[in-house]
């Protein structure tokens, strides 16, 4: 009893449910282990005594908790001494309106919240007995900012677009082209994409790990999607070094010859050997006073964070990627033999801080051309749920990272042996210790050049489930973080940004979270083939089973290439095929969907929207492997789905052009997105040229080329941004979602009848 007091007290879980109506209990040395993660000794019945003698001491000589959240209408329950006085110090420190020092009474009858400003201040307690205390106080709004307008865009995997200008796989300079096209010829509000962070970086034994959703960090993009000719002193070189430049070119023109005619794979580590000996020549070009005093106001601006990542880039050049294996001493980052190294090396240190300055300069300049196109929202960036092991973030942020352990997903009735991810998870307490400046600083990063952000496995805002070394995911917990500060705090910098807040709540997900977002403002996703009357009633994604899931989805990750069996934004119910389904939900009409979402037909670790037309993505799962039932049985079942959507589209009069045409049918899952009330809609780039191949195909590691195909058309031949420009299928396709009500609309910053199918009706291939 005293342990499950004291976990309780620390916010673990000692039990929870798979299925409604089932509890399974956490094993005790789990729930020892997790609370060791988080500095609390409960090995003993004489240790958990001590331990919680020591929290009550705590709790009751605290003035004031670390971290204070609040917002308008919600004044915090601070338990103070009757006549303690609270002064807050307004963040910008004396400048403006509010630069002066504020009597604060945060009770009810006292002045509200709304009267302090908006912001990350500092608050100070005085008690009557002489007590004091400071702490961070964060004053929220209470949403995040909308959408002024609905609107359509792209959802595209960057590395898959390549141009005629790329370095063998999409860059930022294709980026910008996207945006800028799609934004003046097809009135697009908006480009979503794939992590854009920093990758752990490969050896000769070990390539780089494809998957954007295990990086090395999340602060910062990672400088493969540079495009080299973009930076302004490559136009300054000269001599011998232009001559090495000029070869590195006619090389990644035989690398993007080899991916978009030779059946060639994306291969990133080629890529970015090229790239990194141009960028080296190109910084042998002294930079303009100008760029040089932008260059160091980029430098005070990151400050630290910026320094860490360098410096563990710089270490990882001589000692490889694996921190861990390092020398003793330089495990710590604040340790003297760091500062040491960071002396010896100031060069290398200082060239992947000038790499960082580029990429923000180049993401920058794409979501400045998505917005002189005309995009109300412009660049949509992802934020993955965790970082790798061995990374930049997890030595640098040691301290607010719980060491021996990692995040994933607990057994339920789609995988009965729970998911791994292999991503260690924040500590609750050390974020509320900080302020909660570390997600601060990671937010306002990701946020600098975007419209809007897209939160990965957002349900981890407030619990994740805890996966101890060493042990099964069985053998895992949840752990609690404070959501309302989480929130809060996202709230704070999605305002200051002026950006739209987008969460992938797809999966398993515990009553009462989605309405939690949404009444914060944050949109969910919904995707076509989930969209299920589950419990008998209307009501989009939130059309849940009785645990809060939506309807089969697996709650998962998509952290490597296999992406384990996916739904946390990777591989959703792409693997719904290999379990026992759940009793049949007819499809929601498209006015019973919620409105606060990016709805889209499929994502990118689901099958594309052709292959699921044909059945080419049980064939596919089938040929490696991967099926749990007989192919016949499988492909019966996805055939009585797909016949239940087609006979709802054909009721509606969506598919005029009857069964058999699969461009018709793809237009008609697209018309009937735009039926729905949806804010945002979303077109997967892919799905415009006919691509039948998953991006990622969850439950597979090598025996898919996952995150490593560029854009194809129907046959399978790779498409360049020129030819999908080009292309009149997706012409005709964005023509019927332009026409059906998806154009952006007011444009600027966001603002606070055939005949049914019947079950063996298939789409030709």
């Amino acid at each position: 009893m005293g342990r499950a007091l004291l976990a309780e007290l620390h916010g673990v879980a000692t039990s929870y449910e798979p299925a409604p109506g089932r509890t399974v209990r956490v094993p005790d040395d789990t729930v020892v282990a997790v609370l060791a993660a988080l500095g609390v000794d409960a090995s003993t019945p004489h240790s958990v005594q001590a331990a919680l003698e020591r929290h009550e001491r705590e709790e009751r000589d605290r003035l004031l908790p670390p971290c204070v959240v609040v917002r308008p209408g919600r004044p915090p329950r601070l338990r103070l001494p009757e006549g303690t006085v609270l002064r807050v110090e307004p963040e910008d420190g004396g400048d403006g309106a509010h630069g002066a020092a504020l009597d604060w009474r945060p009770e009810a009858d006292g002045p509200a919240a709304s009267a302090l400003p908006l912001g990350r201040h500092t608050v100070h307690a005085h008690a009557p007995d002489g007590g004091s205390a400071t702490a961070t106080l964060i004053v929220a709004p209470d949403r995040m900012p909308t959408p002024p307008a609905r609107s359509h865009g792209f959802l595209v995997q960057l590395y898959s677009l390549l141009s005629a200008r790329s370095w063998g796989m999409g860059d930022l300079g294709d980026l910008a082209d996207l945006a800028a096209w799609s934004g003046r010829a097809l009135g697009a509000g908006f480009v979503q994409l794939n992590p854009l962070h920093a990758a752990v970086p490969g050896t000769p034994a070990e390539p780089t790990d494809p998957s954007p959703y295990r990086p090395s960090s999340r602060r910062f993009p990672d400088p493969v999607h540079l495009r080299v000719e973009d930076v302004p002193e490559y136009a300054q070189l000269r001599g011998p070094a232009r001559d090495r430049v000029n070869q590195l070119l006619e090389r990644a023109a035989a690398l993007r010859t080899a991916v978009l005619h030779e059946g060639a794979l994306i291969d990133r580590d080629a890529v970015w050997a090229l790239k990194r000996e141009a960028l080296e020549l190109v910084r042998t070009v002294p930079l303009s006073p100008g760029r040089r005093a932008a260059y160091c106001d980029f430098l005070a601006e990151r400050g630290q964070s910026l320094d860490d990542h360098a410096i563990w880039s710089a270490l990882a050049e001589l000692h490889g990627p694996a921190w861990r294996a390092w020398p003793d001493a330089l495990a710590d980052p604040r340790s003297a033999a760091v500062a040491r190294a960071r002396g010896e090396h100031l060069d290398r240190v200082d060239f992947h801080c000038w790499l960082a300055w580029l990429t923000d300069g180049q993401l920058a300049a794409a979501q400045r051309a998505a917005l002189d196109a005309g995009m109300a929202i412009g660049l949509v960036h992802d934020l993955a749920v965790g970082v790798h092991p061995s990374g930049a973030d997890a030595w640098a942020l040691r301290d607010v990272f719980a060491s021996g352990m990692s995040i994933g997903a607990p057994p339920d009735a789609f995988n009965s042996r729970g998911q791994d991810w292999g991503l260690p998870p924040w500590r609750p307490d050390a974020l509320a210790a900080t302020g909660y400046a570390v997600y601060r600083d990671l937010l306002r990063g990701l946020l600098r050049h975007a419209g809007a952000l897209r939160i990965d496995h957002v349900m981890g805002l407030f619990r994740l489930w805890w996966v101890p070394e060493g042990r099964e995911p069985t053998e895992g917990c949840y752990v609690r973080y404070d959501a309302e500060a989480m929130l809060g705090v996202l709230a704070l910098e999605a305002y200051r940004a002026g950006a739209v807040v987008i969460g992938e709540d797809l999966g398993t997900v515990e009553p009462g979270v989605r309405e939690a977002l949404a009444g914060r403002g944050v949109l969910g996703t919904s995707v076509l083939w989930f969209e299920r009357n589950y419990n008998g009633e209307g009501g989009g994604a939130g059309a849940t089973g009785e645990d809060g899931g939506t309807g089969g989805d697996s709650e998962t990750s998509e952290v490597n290439g296999a992406s384990e069996v996916n739904g946390a934004s990777g591989g959703d119910a792409s693997t719904r095929s290999q379990d026992t389904a759940p009793a049949r939900a007819r499809p929601l009409r498209p006015e019973e969907w919620r409105a606060d979402c990016l709805a889209t037909v499929t994502t990118h670790d689901l099958p594309s929207t052709a292959a699921r037309l044909t059945g080419g993505h049980v064939e596919l799962r089938h040929r490696l492997g991967l099926l749990t039932r007989p192919f016949a049985h499988e492909r019966a079942e996805e055939a009585v789905e797909l016949a239940e959507w087609l006979g709802l589209l054909g009721r509606l009069g969506m598919l005029p052009e009857g069964p058999g045409d699969e461009e018709a049918a793809v237009k008609a899952v697209h018309r009937f997105l735009l039926r729905t009330p949806a804010k945002l809609v979303g077109v997967w780039l892919p799905d415009t040229v006919g691509d039948r191949r998953p991006q990622n195909l969850p439950g597979t590691w090598d025996q898919y080329p996952n995150w490593r195909l560029p854009i194809a058309d129907a046959t399978g031949r790779p498409v360049s941004l020129e030819d999908l420009v080009a292309s009149p299928r997706l012409r005709a396709l964005m023509g019927e979602v332009a026409r059906g009500g998806g154009a952006a609309g007011p444009r600027g910053k966001p603002t606070p009848g055939t005949r049914g199918a019947r079950a063996s009706d298939t789409v030709s291939p």
